[in-house]
């Protein structure tokens, strides 16, 4: 443990872990790429609401500001994680309703046009939504074949779009094997071929520099709950570049979403802008510890957390090579193509989850037989690492 060690006593980020909420009996926490630990500030805002300005103010809070938090929110979330500059981010609804509603506009927006690509790797959500538009619109799916250990490439890209693709849909970080994909390459090639590119950040936003605007990015989606620490069921959040907005028109016309919303009249008239894109009654509750988490990443930076990220991966990857070496790396090697979580796959992984769970180890598992070490660093420690790889190799009996 001396490594991990002198790692945490050189870390820059290391007193922040102590802004966390703690699990009791828990000693290495390394699922923050699936649900993210929250903040000691979140219970207090959470506490807060719930007495004083819902139990408090009541229905009188819609007019204190409310409504607009959707767009506040995406706001400052487009200026500390994305790259967006005002008007172009709205939280709201989950990241399966978000993709549904940009890939149908996308599909709108491009007329005559009847192929979507994507990758046969990338998440169910985001397959299983395509799927079910291109059988709803008569549109073919061109699926992208990528390596297990890597992810969607640029050439990959280049080889699938032409003349009749309307849409490109791919992940910044693949869920399962953390490869990085280069977003700004891969948009252009999209563009090239006159698709719209729409990019899936959730194992990305929070812990990866993204840069929306600069890339060229038509349209994107994240969720509020993995990196941005939103809690479970934490609502999601769309980017539609602004020169589209006047272009696409998402699906899901809901009341909120209407330029005249408290006019409750007949028939639907999109409001302008980002706005545009809001169905419903926003989820205020919901919305609220992700504020606490866009902060602290603003104090910090992301360039910082993607230093801290590297070197998390880099230094689980140098354990899992030395104490599990039947176990194999599903994961780039390569610091630049990694987003913040590590995959190895071995045929026991299944069978010792819940061994690791009763030492309070928590990883992730992924089908067929790979775990996600996934490391939040401004929550997560070396010494932590270190306690988990070493529990996974005690209970494969390879120590």
């Amino acid at each position: 443990m001396s490594r991990a060690r002198a790692l945490d006593d050189a870390d820059k980020l290391a007193s922040h872990r102590a802004e966390f909420v703690e699990a009791p009996g828990v000693v290495a926490y390394l699922d923050g790429n699936s649900l993210g630990r929250p903040l000691t500030t979140s219970v207090a805002r959470v506490e807060t609401f719930l007495r004083e300005e819902w139990g408090g103010r009541l229905i009188r809070g819609w007019d204190e500001g409310w409504l607009d938090l959707p767009l506040s929110i995406g706001d400052e979330l487009g200026r500390v994680a994305l790259g967006a500059a005002p008007g172009q981010v709205a939280i709201g609804d989950s990241t399966t309703v978000l993709i549904y509603k940009l890939v149908r506009a996308a599909v709108d927006a491009r007329p005559g046009r009847t192929e979507i690509v994507i990758d046969r790797d990338n998440f169910p959500t985001d397959r299983y939504v395509v799927e079910g538009i291109a059988a709803d619109r008569g549109l073919t799916i061109r699926w992208a074949d990528t390596d297990a250990a890597a992810g969607v490439t640029p050439e990959l890209v280049a080889d699938l779009v032409g003349p009749q693709t309307a849409l490109t849909l791919f992940s910044s970080v693949a869920y399962r094997s953390g490869f990085l994909a280069d977003v700004e390459a891969i948009t252009a090639v999209s563009h090239a071929a006159g698709a719209l590119a729409l990019w899936d950040l959730c194992h990305s936003v929070g812990v990866v520099p993204t840069e929306l605007d600069a890339w060229g990015v038509d349209l994107a989606v994240g969720c509020g709950y993995k990196y941005l620490n939103g809690g479970p069921g934490a609502p999601a959040f769309l980017y539609v570049r602004r020169e589209l907005q006047s272009e696409v028109r998402q699906p899901i016309q809901g009341w909120l979403g209407s330029a005249t919303p408290f006019e409750m009249g007949q028939g639907y008239t999109a409001a302008a802008g980002i706005r545009g894109t809001l169905s419903g009654t926003p989820p205020i509750v919901g919305m609220l510890a992700m504020q606490d988490m866009i902060a602290l990443l603003s104090s910090v930076g992301l360039e910082a957390v993607r230093a801290k990220s590297i070197a998390l991966t880099g230094f689980a990857i140098e354990l899992c090579d030395a104490l599990l070496p039947t176990a194999a790396l599903s994961s780039p090697r390569e610091a630049t193509r990694r987003g913040s979580h590590v995959t190895l796959d071995h045929p026991r992984f299944a069978e010792i989850m819940p061994l690791l769970w009763e030492r309070g180890v928590i990883p992730d598992f992924r089908r067929p037989d790979g775990i996600r070490l996934g490391l939040s660093p401004l929550s997560t420690s070396f010494a932590e690492v270190e306690v988990g790889v070493r529990a996974i190799a005690d209970v494969l009996g390879e120590r």
